[in-house]
């Protein structure tokens, strides 16, 4: 289990819905300090935040951040950027974007801060996933992310020996800047990091936030079809 009460939050992509939602409840939770990172970090009105400019696809820029912020307890590696390229006929330099920011942006993260939170006594690890992560509706994003749910169970093998808890957030469609033009209903991001939170703090290694990523996940186990209704004959 990991208490929040006096840890040292990062914060990746803490700009967005769900970003900024993780630095406001860490402090909430009574973290020391949140680290709140971005391309171009925003002021905050807390002096217990610390905005650094971090890019996710820079291995340099990570390496920084890493060292600037060494005492770090707490990742939330949930920086990311949308798009539905198809994998078929989508445009490769977008399909390239969303693999680089999505997958290698946080394995550089992960890389980066795994040895900082050894140090610390272990911590924890934060991965930000979505059901998307389990079917294949999203071109490019749904495969940046099936891979990043692959990565983070490796992690979570790889890290336990150092003491650190690594857990995988699956959330649907959520009420954030990536989801603008989406009409569905939307989850309020202040729930689902509230869920993560307290499965960060139970000890829990996967938190499935909403009704559709527990039906999904299930639904792994079931026919190809079933996923995929359009492909039954």
């Amino acid at each position: 289990m990991t208490d929040l009460s006096g840890a040292i939050v990062l914060v990746t992509g803490a700009n967005g819905g769900l970003g900024t939602e993780f630095v406001r409840q860490a402090l909430d939770r009574g973290a020391a300090k949140v680290y709140a990172t971005a391309r171009t970090p925003r002021d905050w009105d807390d002096a217990r935040v610390v905005p650094l400019a971090l890019d996710v696809t820079d291995e340099a820029s990570v390496a920084a951040v890493a060292q600037q912020a060494s005492d770090t307890t707490v990742v939330i590696n949930n920086a990311g950027i949308g798009g539905t390229a198809p994998i078929a006929t989508g445009d490769i330099a977008l399909i390239r974007s969303i693999i680089e920011t999505n997958l290698f942006g946080a394995i550089h993260v992960a890389r980066a801060f795994a040895p900082v939170l050894a140090a610390n006594g272990g911590g924890a690890l934060v991965d930000v996933h979505s059901v998307l992560s389990w079917v294949g509706f999203a071109g490019a994003y749904s495969a940046s992310k099936a891979a990043f749910w692959s990565v983070t169970n490796s992690l979570r093998l790889e890290l336990a020996p150092a003491g650190t808890h690594v857990v995988g957030l699956h959330l649907g469609y959520t009420d954030t800047p990536m989801t603008t033009d989406v009409t569905e209903p939307k989850n309020d991001p202040a729930d689902i990091v509230r869920l993560a939170y307290d499965g960060l703090e139970a000890g829990s290694l996967e938190v499935l936030a909403d009704e559709i990523s527990v039906r999904v996940k299930q639904g792994l186990a079931a026919p190809v079809e079933a996923l995929y209704p359009q492909l039954a004959r």
